[in-house]
């Protein structure tokens, strides 16, 4: 793992809990066992299933909200050198699984609210590939966890030579926390050994479950809200920290920055020997010298700085395994030109009030906090921790050499954190969201955190107005400052225009926003007439750099931009009721159009529940996500209007008939509500795929009307072409039922690649409600595995081996063809590699098959090709062009219909495949043909695509130079 990674971090932070010694801890004791009621006996047997923690239930709704992704991915990666037993590792892993529940529970919901799911012990798939490069890891590290289904752990072997491997083991961190690591890590190795060795593993007996741990939690509700009223309050009159700017609104990838300064081991001895002096740790020490560093840095005398804390308090808890860690937010505030000592004490104290409610949930003081737990422009409170980190231990299997495996997933929980990395060569490090702090200012910051470190250990009661550091706001341009003050204007900037007045561009926030043309009128007030700019132009976000500094050239030119969706056209009342309605329902009180969403009582789940209701009763794509960006009834009714008009849109321009959509689109929701469905409704599962979403639009062009499974969080995105929506998931089989019934034909093109049980499951359940039509199952070439010829017709025989992934793909046919007999007609259809321009498909192209060519172009690398004489290459098919197979597949009289057949554009050698991608790239990479060539490269086969010929001919655009060259771009 890497140093930068906040993933990381989980692993090496300490326990903020003993990050007071001596006097501190006794004085935390005794305090926290005045206000703290003694553990309670372990519950009887509960029955129904467990609620989520309240830390669980965040991470549960940064995942529903789409704001997961790989952020909340935990890896470990360990190269292993030695004679490896796999089977022993195989089920080391299913025992430890078996000990911990929490390892194998998934985290559907009913209604409104998720639970806690255990799954019965399974074997752990412990899949062994040939080791390509760091960035195989970095993909497999990166890939997404479905919450709802599970798995939450993953494991697999890369193979570098028969007696090294690494072993990555990636767990969602809704399982795990700093504090279980440590366990799961010294129990897998004794569980190998008792594997290996073929004895009793000698383990003691599991701690309690999490389930245990959530019960317990909810059932202080009370008491912890209690609390929690008298932390927010400790928090009153707080503001973000200057130096963060608004960050774009939505989901967003949170990439990280790192910028690094060495520390002199004699440094972190003399931070020591200062905190053993004054009754401190070396962790409060350094999260003193953080305030003062950003002190001179922001300006700002009262800050509030977060850090983590396990909460493992009661000692029936110690060992289990689980997400058992709180946010701490530490506020100081020194009067006057305090010297660093006296910082240190008034830190020491606060962090100390701090640990007597480590048990407090922080997401229920933001509860409490309203809509003070975000500044003005929308940034959180606390969006800047700090911590102590410690060198990566790895994980340990007897008989084995081990060495941890840096791995980065370069991405930022905060929008700064400032860290010291102890070990014999010490160092700060300061991590920023790119989005969220200007990359030149965290540079800057992380030398003087390392000053300021260097100058206390050697002097602590140096005035903070004598420690080294500078001002790192830079005074702002009058234009961007006049703009700043106005209270819709999130964020500003200024070009420079040689030939007359400056350009200003501004992103605006709020329920109603102004013109670009009325906020240049509103600087007539503030500025003098010469310093006008030209235009004020209006952009969703401003353009930037990596390292996070304004991008001027991709900023529009001087014309006067649109107005921002919330300004464009009237809202009409009718909506901004039905919203204020819905408000009023699960707040408690009916709102004034412009009510704050927080300010109201609302919270992350409220969201939730919001955005479901709204979209049940308006038909309409709504997110939890848009609530939290909207906050009031007048915005989310102008939000609504805007998709109602996006969707009449997107009809007129796919040619849909008006009488085939219906007055709007239906909602499933959890009740099933789909069995009116208008003569001739296809069903399409994966809808907002790279597959799905081309056969939508292919489907809704030729004027069929549309059913889609598809996502809560993901709804919109269908809804938008006028489509039924039926709220879902493969692993939701109840939602799957609901969803075929009433359809006249299936499409189902959705797939988890991974989990092949889910995959069979739900490939039952749609069988199951199928009554009858056509049902079009897309499979894939990976079914054929590895034929003895290179001429492979369509439905030939598969040849040894097939992967996992092509033989649940035949497992899926098999259920298919067997239950149609005397229901409908069946096809499966196989498609190779899919090209098309969606960001799933270029994804694919990125980190899928093609993957390690493409990476190694990225990077210049040297790209090994197959030597031999025969052909060998990939075949693909455009996305769109299997959108138009799947459809012909409909038709009761299509030669294909009923069958297995292919859909293939064309085959294509891998050396020319590698050329052009090294072309468009730009890349210098050199291409050899080598024997040491990837094995998996070496496919030879050319399959038939006869019976879909017709629709599969190339239309405009569809060659694969240029749907490659789109994809690249």
């Amino acid at each position: 793992m890497s140093t930068v990674d906040q993933t990381d971090l989980l692993r090496r932070a300490r326990n903020r809990r003993a990050a007071v010694t001596g006097a501190t801890v006794a004085a935390a004791t005794a305090t926290a066992a005045a206000v703290t009621p003694a553990p309670e006996a372990r519950p009887a047997e509960a029955t129904g299933p467990a609620p989520l923690s309240h830390a669980q239930q965040r991470m549960w709704l940064m995942d529903h909200l789409g704001q997961g992704g790989a952020l909340y991915n935990v890896p470990l990666a360990t190269r292993l050198r030695g004679p490896l037993d796999r089977a022993a590792l195989a089920t080391a892993l299913t025992g430890l699984t078996e000990r911990h529940a929490v390892l194998r529970t998934g985290y559907p919901r009913r209604g409104d609210q998720p639970y806690q799911r255990i799954d019965p012990v399974a074997p752990v798939p412990l899949p062994v590939l040939d080791a390509t490069g760091p960035e195989q890891l970095a993909a497999e590290a990166a890939r997404p966890f479905d919450l709802a289904t599970g798995p939450v752990l993953r494991a697999v072997l890369l193979r570098h030579g028969p007696e090294d491997h690494t072993l990555l083991l990636t767990v969602h961190h809704i399982a795990v926390d700093g504090g279980s690591l440590p366990f799961l890590a010294s129990e897998l190795g004794a569980l190998y050994r008792a594997a290996r060795d073929g004895v009793p593993s000698q383990l003691p007996p599991p701690a309690p479950s999490y389930a245990d741990y959530a019960r317990q939690e909810r059932a202080r509700e009370a008491e912890l809200t209690a609390a929690a009223d008298i932390l927010a309050a400790g928090l009153s009159g707080a503001r973000p920290l200057s130096l963060l700017r608004p960050v774009p609104p939505g989901a967003r990838e949170r990439r990280a920055v790192l910028h690094a300064a060495p520390l002199d081991p004699a440094v972190m001895a003399g931070l020591r020997g200062l905190g053993g002096r004054r009754g401190a740790t070396l962790f409060t020490v350094v999260l003193a010298a953080a305030f003062a560093a950003l002190r001179t840095a922001s300006g700002q005398g009262d800050l509030v700085l977060g850090c983590a804390s396990g909460h493992r308090a009661r000692p029936e808890f110690r060992r289990t395994v689980g997400l058992a860690v709180n946010t701490l937010a530490v506020r100081a505030n020194p009067s006057g030109d305090a010297s660093f000592a006296e910082l240190l004490a008034l830190v020491r104290t606060a962090l100390l009030d701090a640990q007597q409610h480590h048990e407090v949930p922080f997401d229920l003081v933001v509860e409490r906090l309203g809509a003070a737990s975000r500044g003005v422009d929308g940034t959180p409170l606390l969006s800047v921790s700090c911590d102590l980190v410690q060198a990566v231990e790895p994980l340990a299997l007897p008989g084995l050499e081990a060495e941890n495996v840096d791995l980065d997933l370069g991405l930022a929980k905060f929008g700064l954190a400032l860290l010291v990395e102890d070990g014999p060569r010490p160092r700060v490090l300061v991590q920023h969201d790119r989005d969220a702090v200007d990359g030149t200012v965290a540079a800057r910051l992380a030398d003087a955190f390392a000053a300021v470190l260097t100058a206390v250990a050697g002097d602590p009661d140096l005035p903070l107005s004598a420690l080294p550091g500078e001002r790192l706001a830079a005074a702002e341009h009058p234009v961007v400052a006049a703009l700043s003050a106005e209270p819709t204007v999130a964020e500003a900037a200024v070009v420079e225009n040689p030939d007359g007045p400056p350009l200003a561009y501004a992103v605006v926030r709020g329920p109603v926003t102004p013109s670009g043309s009325a906020l240049r009128a509103a600087l007539r007030g503030r500025l003098p007439a010469a310093e006008l700019p030209l235009a004020v132009t209006l952009v969703d976000r401003l353009p930037r750099h990596p390292d996070g500094t304004l991008d001027r050239d991709r900023l529009p030119g001087a014309a006067p931009h649109a107005q921002g969706p919330l300004a464009e056209g009237t809202l009409a009342e009718g909506p901004l009721d039905v919203v204020r309605q819905a408000y009023g329902e699960l707040l408690g009180a009916t709102p004034p159009a412009d009510g704050d969403f927080f300010a109201l009582g609302g919270h992350s789940l409220v969201a939730v529940q919001l955005a479901e209701r709204l979209r049940t009763r308006t038909g309409l794509p709504l997110t939890g996500l848009d609530i939290l960006e909207r906050r009031t009834p007048r915005a989310l009714a102008a939000l609504l209007a805007t998709r109602a008009e996006e969707r009449r849109a997107a009809l007129a321009q796919a040619g849909a008939r008006p009488q085939h959509t219906g007055a709007r689109p239906q909602h499933t929701g959890a009740r099933a509500r789909t069995a009116g469905a208008r003569t001739g409704t296809v069903l399409l599962t994966g809808a907002t795929g790279g597959v799905g979403a081309a056969v939508l639009q292919e489907l809704i062009a030729q004027g069929r009307p549309v059913r889609v499974l598809v996502r809560p969080e993901s709804a919109h995105l269908p809804a938008l072409t006028g489509a039924e929506v039926a709220e879902g998931d493969l692993g939701d089989l109840d939602s799957l039922r609901r969803a075929v019934e009433g359809v006249d034909a299936v499409i189902h093109s959705a797939c988890t690649f991974t989990d092949h049980a889910t995959d069979l499951a739900a490939m039952r359940a749609l069988v199951d409600g199928w009554r009858g039509g056509p049902f079009v199952f897309v499979s894939s070439i990976d079914a054929y595995g590895r034929p003895a010829g290179t001429e492979v017709p369509e439905g030939g025989r598969s040849g040894a081996p097939v992967t996992p992934y092509g033989q649940a793909k035949l497992d899926c046919e098999r259920i298919l063809f067997e239950a149609a007999a005397g229901r409908g007609r069946a096809t499966a259809v196989r498609a190779p590699i899919v090209w098309g321009p969606h960001h799933r498909l270029r994804d694919q192209l990125r980190w899928g098959a093609t993957g390690p060519l493409y990476q190694a172009a990225l990077a210049g690398r040297p790209i090994g090709l197959p030597d031999s004489q025969e052909w060998h290459g990939a075949s693909w098919v455009h996305a769109a062009a299997l959108a138009r197979a799947l459809t012909a597949c409909l038709t009761p009289d299509h030669p294909a219909a009923g069958r297995v057949v292919n859909a293939v554009s064309g085959h294509l050698s891998w050396a020319d495949f590698t050329a052009e991608l090294v072309r468009l790239l730009g890349s210098d990479s050199p291409i050899t043909a080598t024997p040491d060539a990837d094995e998996e490269l070496r496919r030879p086969w050319h399959y038939r695509a006869d019976l879909l010929a017709d629709v599969l001919a190339p239309e405009p655009g569809e060659d694969w130079r240029s749907v490659l060259a789109a994809m690249v771009r």
